[in-house]
């Protein structure tokens, strides 16, 4: 297996997720973030409306501890009705 895209961690890891705007997407996804990577500060959180409005994209910026704290992180932010995508 190649070393190209290893992760080593700890490390400062961005998480995207787009959801639409208007819906208690940004107060649902903090949540799921921080029941996994402890409490976020407001510098840690980004958010931004698409051009036209409709959508919001987040930006949550953790330390990762592990594959596997990014990938349950993943599964549970993808299984939420809204969010349409995470990154």
């Amino acid at each position: 297996m190649s070393e190209r895209g290893k992760i080593e961690f700890p490390t400062t890891f961005p998480i995207k997720v787009m959801g639409r705007q208007g819906t208690e997407l940004a107060r649902v996804a903090r949540e799921i973030v921080e029941r996994h990577a402890g409490e976020l500060q407001a510098a840690q959180i980004s958010e931004r409306p698409s051009t036209a409005g409709n959508f919001l994209a987040l930006t949550f910026t953790i330390e990762a501890q592990s594959r596997e704290q990014l990938d349950a992180i993943y599964r549970e932010l993808s299984a939420h009705e809204l969010v349409l995508m995470a990154l």
